[in-house]
Order: C-alpha cells, then structure tokens, then sequence
C-alpha cells in the first residue's frame, strides 16, 4: 500500500505489518481500500481503540470492542447499530485494521 508517497507493508488480511508506521495518512489509505471515508466519528473510535491497544496489548474482539466503546463514550455510541454504520460487516476487524492493529481474535 502507498499513502504520503510511502509503502507500507499489510499482511493477507490487508492489516499494517507495522504498527508503528500507522498515521492518519495511513488509516485513510485503508479506510478508503474498503470504500470508507473517515470522519471525526471514525477516528473517535479509532484514538480510543489505540489507546485500549497500547494499555492490553489486544484488540479487542467485537463484544468487548462494543463494551469498551460504551463505558468510554456512552450507550448512543457504545452499540452495535451505531458501530456498523461505523465500521460496516465486522467493527471490530475493520476499526482495528483502519487503526493499525493486529487482527482481534476471533475475527475472521
């Protein structure tokens, strides 16, 4: 993948290879490989789920992905519902790769 003229290495799945190499830049590359356009509602989800990342050292799967969204931003975001409009089929698998995070387990 090329973003800002650079090339990043995605594993099979199309998530970073490495995770330090993640910016905004980057997450809209990817985002936009999977026909989505980034606003400040992604990257709400996004900021809070690398924080959770660099706390656990996981990204969590699609129940506690929902979980922590609720307890961090309250039960209006912190939904299924709201998270799909979000992050469409898997929420959790696609916010973690947008993110540059490893594939949550139990994603496939």
């Amino acid at each position: 993948m090329t973003a800002d003229s650079q090339e990043y290495e995605l594993d099979q799945d199309g998530f970073l290879k490495d995770l330090n190499q993640w910016s905004e830049t980057v997450a809209h590359s990817i985002a936009q490989d999977n026909d989505l356009t980034l606003d400040e509602n992604h990257f709400e989800i996004i900021f809070l789920l690398r924080d959770f990342y660099q706390k656990h050292q996981v990204a969590p799967a699609n129940r506690p992905f929902v979980k922590m969204v609720k307890l961090a931003l309250g039960q209006e975001k912190g939904n299924s519902i709201y998270l799909m409009t979000l992050f469409p089929q898997s929420p959790a698998k696609l916010a973690a790769k947008i993110s540059g995070l490893p594939k949550p387990p139990n994603c496939f």
